[in-house]
């Protein structure tokens, strides 16, 4: 079933050309600009350019899907709906047409009439990528697709999309707001066990031509089933390490000092205790999904939010890619509960079951918080530091 993993990938360039193209094409770059100005937010459009943008990405990627694999379209699911709502009461359904003029001509009663905008997007919805790894093409592995549900999150980290900041400086590689912080996230799972399998993390903006002001991107990937663990970071890490006798011992792991990329907006009793076990390497950044990445690439050693707004389709394709390394994504506030020294398996998010209690977005919030980890027994040696800088703190609040 590594036929859907390359079919991900090539969706998930497709999706990253449609994000790239809001910004480079002037008649859509034009709508993104309306975006910032409050007073004139898209009041004559059917739906603002933003969630269009992000509706657009998300139906690409299942119609793409679905024509391939027959019956998964109806797996696939998202933040966003596709359904808006005009002045005159007509609902109008954004879908991906079988034509690039059907789908214009729909584009054009969203976006009130706006021919070269209209034309402009249905021509990069229709049109062909390709993007191949080498490693997935010799990989052979089969995944009963009964069993596969799909989470996406077409453009997350849509504030920073919409900004659209190019000059922001990274810190130690951690960018910590701007353009490089979007990402297109989809990640597969099994419906029955709630684990995930396979993760696509496309990032579109990575790197500016200065001359001719177009963008590149990177895409990471991952697959873990039935005991088979492959990502697109192994050529990468085996060439690194090359001549060395391990990757990484037990000993260098333990005396290395930690490093963790966070949300502006986490709680001060966490910063301060990550401040104590991390000292200077505690990196802020925009985006769920552009933090996870910083973890995959090796940027930071842990990715820890403590509040419950993020959800499935924010973690799972990281999380994916997470475990074909050997780590993973843990509930935050079950893994403070329990101590480290007990042994047991690490509370693992899950993606089939709704939070019992819960209505709308809400149902699929990670609720407990989260970490995000490579290395096992790095996590391990943190929580425990962690624990440690935490209990101080909490008799003082």
């Amino acid at each position: 079933m590594s036929d859907i993993l390359r079919e991900l990938l090539r969706v998930s360039e497709k999706a990253a050309n449609i994000a790239r193209a809001c910004r480079q094409q002037e008649a859509l770059f034009q709508l993104l600009i309306q975006e910032k100005k409050d007073a004139e937010k898209n009041k004559k459009f059917t739906a603002d350019f933003k969630t269009l943008a992000d509706v657009l990405v998300q139906e690409v990627i299942k119609h793409n899907m679905e024509n391939k694999f027959p019956g998964l379209g109806n797996k696939i699911f998202g933040e966003e709906s596709n359904e808006f709502t005009n002045d005159l009461g007509e609902k109008i359904t954004v879908e991906m047409k079988s034509t690039e003029e059907d789908t214009a001509e729909l584009l054009l009663r969203v976006l009130d009439g706006n021919v070269l905008a209209s034309e402009a997007l249905a021509k990069v919805v229709h049109q062909d990528v390709d993007l191949t790894d080498p490693t997935l093409e010799s990989l052979e592995i089969r995944i009963p697709q009964d069993i596969l549900g799909i989470w996406v999150d077409p453009i997350d980290s849509t504030y920073q999309y919409i900004k659209g900041s190019t000059n922001v400086k990274s810190n130690q590689g951690v960018f910590p707001s701007g353009l490089q912080c979007v990402t297109i996230l989809i990640g597969v799972y099994d419906i029955q066990t709630g684990m995930p399998l396979m993760g696509v993390i496309n990032q579109p903006f990575v790197s500016q031509n200065l001359t001719t002001l177009r963008w590149k991107g990177q895409c990471f990937w991952g697959l873990s089933y039935m005991g088979t663990n492959i990502h697109s970071l192994q050529l990468a890490i085996s060439q690194r390490n090359d001549g060395e006798a391990q990757t990484e011992n037990s000993d260098s792991e333990v005396s290395r000092p930690f490093s963790a990329v966070i949300s502006t907006s986490e709680k001060e009793t966490i910063k301060a205790a990550l401040s104590r076990v991390c000292g200077g390497s505690v990196f802020p950044a925009a985006g769920a999904g552009y933090k996870s990445l910083c973890v995959v690439q090796g940027l930071a050693d842990i990715y820890i939010f403590s509040e419950d707004t993020t959800y499935k389709w924010d973690s799972c394709a990281a999380h994916a890619i997470l475990r074909a390394m050997g780590g993973g994504i843990v509930d935050m506030k079950e893994c403070l509960e329990r101590s480290p020294e007990t042994g047991l398996d690490l509370p693992q998010l899950l993606y089939h079951m709704e939070n019992k209690g819960a209505s709308g977005v809400d149902l699929w919030a990670n609720k407990g918080g989260l970490i995000a980890y490579r290395s096992r027994s790095r996590l391990d040696t943190f929580l425990r530091c962690l624990i440690q800088n935490l209990g101080p703190l909490k008799t003082q609040t």
